[in-house]
């Protein structure tokens, strides 16, 4: 259910809550993007960083494509029902969705086939790239959107599991 409009006390509370759990849940996926990197800065051995790779792309890619699934399916619908006016800017953040996807799965293919560490690197810093573009223009956009939007959902299921 979705609606637009700040009413009182409790409400405006929750209606605010959308854009602090979109700001907390990027936040999340920022730090766990600078661990990898920082790991594979560090220069750790190859077998090293592929462990650590395994386990982000395990984490951190199953966390940011859920996240990326959740708005698809439920926030970006009820902001278009709220503010058809967006729909252009839903649909540019959905074609994000899907060259990110495509991006992770690059990535967890090289993982699997123990990559370099170079080429695991320019993976990392190329969905580090397009993410934080995509992040950035998601909340210059949606942000104060989502503190007049009501939605009756749970955050874990239309944000990820973060």
């Amino acid at each position: 259910m979705a609606a637009t409009g700040a009413e009182t006390g409790g409400e405006t509370a929750r209606l605010v809550a959308w854009s602090d759990e979109l700001r907390s849940v990027h936040t999340r996926l920022r730090n766990a993007l600078r661990v990898v990197q920082d790991a594979l800065a560090a220069g750790e051995p190859a077998q090293a960083a592929s462990r650590d790779l395994l386990l982000f792309c395990h984490g951190f890619c199953t966390a940011l494509t859920g996240h990326h699934e959740g708005e698809d399916r439920d926030l970006f619908p009820a902001i278009a029902a709220a503010r058809p006016e967006l729909r252009d800017t839903l649909a540019q953040l959905t074609r994000d969705h899907t060259m990110i996807a495509q991006l992770i799965g690059d990535l967890e293919s090289a993982v699997a086939s123990a990559a370099a560490p170079e080429e695991l690197e320019r993976h990392v810093t190329g969905i580090a790239a397009i993410m934080e573009n995509h992040f950035r223009y998601e909340e210059r956009q949606l942000l104060t959107v989502l503190e007049t939007l009501a939605l009756d959902a749970d955050p874990a299921s239309v944000l990820g599991p973060l």
